[in-house]
């Protein structure tokens, strides 16, 4: 478990970049065959990814809830050069997937959002967590390094940072 930082903080990190979503949802707990798959191929590609470091644009990932990460690339090029390469976990689980859940897609559900997210254009607040969602893939930024002491989303987003 990651230590708690005991104070208010916010994150950086340089340029562009992306945070991509996936979850599943069990829809027919009965049907094991179905959903068991998913449920473990998700850390098996995680792990993958961590191995291969910074390079291949993965920067790191976070959990949401049970059964949805949140994953931060570097760029959407990045994050999708894994997901359609027979080399690595993703692409044969998704076609494996689409064999095993053909005439039963209600039994299991998948879902992904991608943003692409602009330098300087999001902001994020932290206090007294341990590093979690971008925090924990960026820069830590204590709000008493903010120019003129600014602390609201307002002037993170305007980029009043020290």
């Amino acid at each position: 478990m990651s230590k708690v930082i005991d104070g208010r903080f916010t994150a950086r990190i340089e340029g562009d970049f992306v945070v991509f979503l996936i979850g599943m949802r069990i829809n027919k707990p009965w049907k094991i065959a179905k959903w068991w798959p998913v449920f473990t191929g998700m850390p098996k590609m995680v792990k993958e990814l961590q191995r291969a470091g910074t390079q291949s644009g993965f920067l790191g990932t976070t959990p949401v809830r049970p059964g949805v990460i949140a994953q931060y690339w570097r760029s959407f090029e990045q994050l999708e050069a894994f997901a359609r390469s027979a080399d690595q976990a993703h692409w044969p689980a998704w076609v494996a997937f689409n064999r095993r859940i053909k005439g039963a897609r209600g039994d299991v559900g998948i879902w992904h959002e991608t943003y692409k997210i602009r330098a300087d254009e999001y902001e994020c607040f932290y206090s007294g967590m341990p590093p979690y969602g971008l925090s924990s893939v960026a820069e830590l930024i204590p709000l008493g390094r903010m120019k003129g002491g600014e602390t609201a989303a307002r002037d993170r987003l305007a980029g009043k940072l020290g």
